[in-house]
């Protein structure tokens, strides 16, 4: 490194005072007062005491290759690390800025080293993370490791973990383990949130099909077999309309023998669950649901099915546009009339003693 690299402020070339000495026997000149300004670490070697006072001052920075330490002595004067030198020197340097503690170049050897992730260097990166305390490296790394785990099983930094490291081959055993648990654990939460959002279109479809009829099933005021057509607002409501249907005409209900019926009577329940105006309510049932629960408390089980139905209707409320939801509104209080409100189907309120 050139003299010229070492300028103060108002121009006058720095004296260069120390040396610092590398494993290949280079001396590297700098200036004592800038590398103790930038390396707490550095301050303490510097101001500490010699033997000999005519002695020059030398600091040995050791293990690492010479151009390695040529680049990091050049970011402690000019606070500058270029891409080549992170490119080749990188992991050296990370090591070098932790122990002597220049946070700047630590974290942008990190940030070097996450955008050079490779296969082939992964485990050498872990353990140096590891061992340098860089928890954001260390945690890319392991998610590497766990997505291509078979893959750097055959490189040679993982068969020499193995063999002098087994502390890390287990951690990462435990780690690749705990992220499989994990994505089980979150496909299950997703598979039941699914569930819960059908619930809650089923709870829409079930209030549609009792306010505004649809093409099979609907209010004794009107004619649903003048909508030909497939219902367009919700997949549900045809296989819905069936089961409504189904309930009226069968014969199995009142034995509690039919499973279709079973399920039916559920879907009743669960609206009354969720249901705050049962008095203006058009869906059949809902009233006596709701005095049957004054009289008999639900169990944990199915006030937590409530909850999460009713946390999931929320949120696809929230999710239609602003207009929309505005448009919905009106047309929900005019399907609250009490003209609205006759619905056809007398068998479900037949069979309310027997089925529940």
């Amino acid at each position: 490194m050139s003299s010229t690299d070492n300028i103060f402020s108002d121009g006058e070339v720095a004296e260069l005072d120390l040396q610092i000495i590398t494993s290949g026997g280079r001396r590297i000149p700098a200036q004592s007062s800038v590398l103790a300004a930038a390396s707490p670490v550095l301050e303490s070697i510097i101001e500490r005491p010699r033997k000999r006072r005519s002695s020059e001052k030398t600091i040995r920075i050791l293990g690492v290759p010479c151009d390695a330490v040529s680049a990091f002595v050049q970011f402690l004067c000019s606070s500058k690390c270029g891409e080549e030198q992170l490119e080749k020197h990188g992991i050296h340097l990370l090591a070098l800025s932790h122990v002597y503690l220049v946070p700047q170049l630590k974290q942008r050897c990190i940030k070097g080293l996450v955008d050079r992730l490779t296969i082939e260097n992964v485990v050498d990166v872990l353990q140096l993370a590891r061992l340098c305390d860089a928890p954001d490296l260390y945690l890319k790394c392991m998610k590497l490791l766990s997505v291509n785990f078979m893959k750097v099983e055959e490189t040679e930094g993982w068969k020499f973990l193995q063999f002098n490291d087994p502390w890390l081959e287990l951690e990462i055993m435990q780690f690749i383990d705990e992220a499989e648990l994990r994505k089980k654990r979150t496909r299950r939460l997703r598979e039941e949130q699914k569930l819960y959002l059908q619930l809650s279109e089923a709870m829409h479809c079930l209030e549609h099909i009792c306010q505004e009829g649809c093409t099979i099933v609907g209010p004794s005021h009107m004619d649903p077999t003048k909508k030909k057509l497939p219902c367009s607002k919700f997949t549900t409501c045809q296989g819905l309309q069936l089961l409504i249907r189904h309930f009226a005409m069968c014969k199995k209900r009142v034995n509690g023998n039919c499973l279709r019926c079973k399920r039916m009577w559920q879907l009743l329940r669960l609206h009354s669950s969720i249901c705050d105006q049962p008095e203006e309510c058009a869906v059949p049932l809902c009233r006596q649901f709701k005095l049957k629960v004054q009289q008999k408390r639900d169990d944990a089980r199915w006030k937590l099915l409530v909850r999460k139905v009713v946390s999931a209707k929320a949120m696809s409320s929230l999710s239609l546009p602003k207009r929309k939801r505005e448009e919905e509104e009106p047309r929900m209080k005019k399907m609250n009339h009490p003209q609205m409100r006759s619905f056809s189907l007398q068998a479900f309120s037949e069979g309310l003693e027997a089925a529940t």
